[in-house]
């Protein structure tokens, strides 16, 4: 057998094997839609009219609730912040205070899509991140961010 063929053989017997062929951990559209869901009624349960948009790790919607009483603008903010957060892998909140002791920081504000409010948290499976839940429209980011750990608490 050549050389050629023997290392084509080698080559092809490694391309079935599990070792080469690993699946990134990604969101289904069920677990984005419960984890919305959860976010959505964690806040109702306070009283706060909310929408929670989850990303997967592309900034793709996977899934976009609100509240029967949330404001308009609530959609696209929990949609800006889950991608802020996806982007640059951190929480929104973190994000808002980095920005305010470093001037250096500043400018991120300008990047499109961005929305750096609190309220944005990344999906995690280890040290990956696999998507980002936002959340827009209680009194205050801190707020939206609770209703967010609520429904990552949930999902555990």
């Amino acid at each position: 057998m050549s050389r050629l063929l023997k290392t084509l053989f080698v080559l092809a017997a490694c391309a079935g094997s599990s070792a080469y062929a690993q699946t990134p951990a990604s969101l289904t559209l069920s677990q984005a839609t419960e984890l919305a869901q959860t976010a959505v009624q964690a806040c109702a349960a306070k009283n706060y009219q909310v929408a929670a948009t989850v990303v997967d790790r592309g900034g793709n919607v996977l899934a976009m609730l609100r509240s029967d009483l949330s404001g308009p603008h609530t959609a696209d903010a929990s949609r800006r912040k889950a991608y802020t957060s996806l982007t640059m892998r951190a929480p929104t909140s973190a994000l808002a205070n980095a920005i305010e002791n470093n001037p250096g920081a500043r400018q991120l504000v300008a990047i499109d899509d961005f929305l750096i409010l609190a309220g944005g948290v990344p999906i995690k499976v280890g040290n990956e991140t696999i998507g980002a839940i936002g959340v827009g429209g209680a009194p205050g980011g801190n707020l939206d961010e609770e209703c967010i750990n609520v429904a990552l608490a949930a999902r555990k």
